[in-house]
């Protein structure tokens, strides 16, 4: 009798150990992370009382507030790179809709960076991430940047004001900047750091134009390699040079 006992305790709850070792944690294995890192172009580091939060919204509904999927608050310290994990059920992704990242970074409350793009991302594709901040005026609004608009010049230094032919302006986050001349289309590369530029290896096509168009075009080049500051404020760009003298005035083309 003692000796069946004896096999009930050792085979009998063999099974039922092993079973209950091998339930699985759906929880973890369900979820899943939006990764990645934030950042600004300004050189600056953020104070102690910062917080930085970023979301995993739904923006399908352009006529209804943003539904947050996922969202992680940090206290960031120091300067940009700032990495973000926001986890998330896969089960709240439908293929049919739109999603996207928003962020923005308070200090004492305040409102100092935000993303004012539209970030679209798949979450499910789990590829990292990067989202730039622009910072914000006073007033509440994002600054404008100087970065991907057509400009279209107005005054040049060494010329005066121009009317027609017309000259273009461009430059990318890429370090690429370029446009139409007068007479020719030319390229350049640029360096952009705040609000301070620099304009360099100006090139361009060889067409000929009359000589006062010409003149003009020379003067635009000029002006260019001359770059040292910029403003853009109202749909106007101003250049300046390095002693602080406006050189270059642009509006935004529509």
């Amino acid at each position: 009798m003692l000796d069946r006992l004896a096999e009930f305790f050792v085979f009998g709850f063999v099974p039922l150990i092993v079973g209950i070792l091998a339930v699985p944690e759906l929880s973890v294995a369900a979820e899943k992370a939006v990764r990645g890192e934030v950042i600004y172009r300004e050189r600056i580091a953020l104070p102690p009382s910062a917080a930085l939060s970023v979301q995993l919204v739904d923006v399908s509904l352009a006529d209804a507030p943003a539904r947050v999927i996922g969202e992680q608050t940090i206290k960031p310290t120091g300067q940009v790179p700032i990495s973000f994990e926001i986890k998330f059920d896969p089960a709240a992704i439908r293929s049919q809709m739109t999603y996207a990242l928003q962020a923005r970074i308070t200090v004492d409350g305040k409102l100092m960076f935000i993303s004012d793009v539209r970030h679209q991302l798949d979450p499910l594709a789990g590829a990292p991430q990067t989202i730039m901040l622009k910072m914000v005026a006073p007033g509440g609004e994002p600054t404008a940047s100087v970065f991907g608009q057509l400009w279209v010049a107005d005054y040049v230094d060494g010329f005066g004001a121009i009317t027609a032919p017309q000259a273009t302006f461009r430059v990318s986050e890429a370090g690429k900047a370029g446009g139409s001349g007068p007479c020719n289309a030319y390229f350049a590369t640029a360096k952009v750091d705040g609000q301070a530029i620099a304009i360099s290896n100006i090139g361009s096509t060889y067409k000929a134009c009359a000589s006062e168009v010409m003149a003009e075009e020379k003067a635009l080049f000029d002006a260019l390699a001359r770059a040292a500051s910029y403003k853009v404020d109202a749909g106007k760009l101003t250049i300046s040079d390095k002693n602080g003298r406006e050189i270059l005035r642009f509006s935004a083309a529509s």
